[in-house]
């Protein structure tokens, strides 16, 4: 009898399932492929806070693969899976989708707006509701790319600001910024905007045409996903252009100025881990980060006729020869 209870004892154990994982549901607005670097940024973060993907928590992905439309819904069925934590680290549109998609399900999201302007969380430091996260403020450093692409075209008096009318919150933000430092700089500034492949191509035949001295491009995942694209169409143009990615410079555009996404990611994994502990996002302050990262191609500068200052070139953590 003895042996018969331990042996039932055995096949409950062996038949009982094994305990749920806790599930982060991460909403990209990217493709996997082109985000793989900052996923394993991420994981890093989760790292830190003792969560491993497989282990003790699981990651259902969504990718909208720069089609920002599709967000809402990859969203709402992460929401569906009742995820544990629904991470948005891919900017304001994949924040939006996911803020809006539950008022419950802890959000944690990664953008470069003013996140209290824009009306994700109440303020910084008590964020409220049900969302926090990390902010990069790219569209504050809208001023600071105008000062960049001032050093590298010193004579130049007038520059465009190319923005995505389809991101209208990030593109108001872009352009009261950046107005405003034209205006005490007494630089003309024209908005040039462009949500498709077709508005790209003439948007850069019109600067070339104008003689246009320089060219900001907004923060914004349509032209990160087009980098190689914005910077052959540069090139082609002979318009010196500054952009948010490195992947930019690296595919032949002249310059890039932007806060660290890798280290964004990070911190995105450190608070999504935080939240599995229990912490609530209303109790997590956003964070705003302070590591910025300056990419400059000398190839493209020459080709351009461009020379760029030392001042420019020691401040620099990538120059391409």
């Amino acid at each position: 009898m003895r042996f018969l209870a331990v042996c039932l004892l055995a096949a409950l154990i062996r038949t009982a399932p094994a305990q749920d994982l806790p599930v982060i549901g991460y909403l990209g607005a990217e493709s996997a492929e082109r985000f793989a670097a900052r996923l394993e940024a991420f994981r890093r973060g989760l790292a830190e806070m003792n969560y491993a993907e497989g282990r003790n928590v699981a990651i259902e992905y969504r990718w909208a693969n720069g089609d920002n439309s599709r967000l809402p819904e990859l969203a709402a069925d992460l929401v569906r899976r009742q995820v544990s934590v629904l991470v948005a680290p891919g900017g304001a549109p994949a924040a939006f989708a996911a803020k809006k998609a539950t008022a419950t399900i802890p959000v944690v999201f990664g953008v470069g707006i003013d996140p209290v302007a824009a009306g994700l969380v109440q303020s910084m430091n008590r964020p409220g509701g049900n969302a926090t996260g990390v902010t990069t403020a790219n569209t504050e450093m809208a001023s600071k790319r105008l000062q960049l692409l001032r050093e590298l075209v010193p004579e130049a008096t007038s520059f465009a600001l190319l923005v995505n009318p389809a991101n209208a919150k990030n593109a108001e933000g872009t352009i009261d910024n950046l107005q405003v430092a034209a205006h005490a700089q007494r630089l003309q500034l024209q908005i040039v905007r462009a949500s498709n492949e077709q508005d790209l191509a003439v948007v850069f035949q019109n600067l070339a045409r104008q003689r246009t001295g320089g060219l900001i491009i907004a923060n914004d995942t349509f032209f990160v996903n087009r980098s190689e694209e914005i910077a052959a169409l540069a090139l082609r143009n002979r318009i010196a252009a500054i952009h948010q990615s490195p992947e930019f410079v690296a595919a032949g555009g002249l310059i890039s100025y932007t806060a660290s996404f890798d280290e964004s990611q990070r911190l995105a994994g450190v608070y999504a881990g935080r939240v599995l502990r229990g912490e609530k996002p209303k109790d997590l302050p956003v964070i705003q980060v302070s590591k910025m990262l300056l990419f400059v191609n000398l190839k493209t500068a020459r080709a351009l006729g461009l020379t760029v200052p030392q001042s420019v070139l020691v401040r620099a953590d990538g120059v391409i020869e």
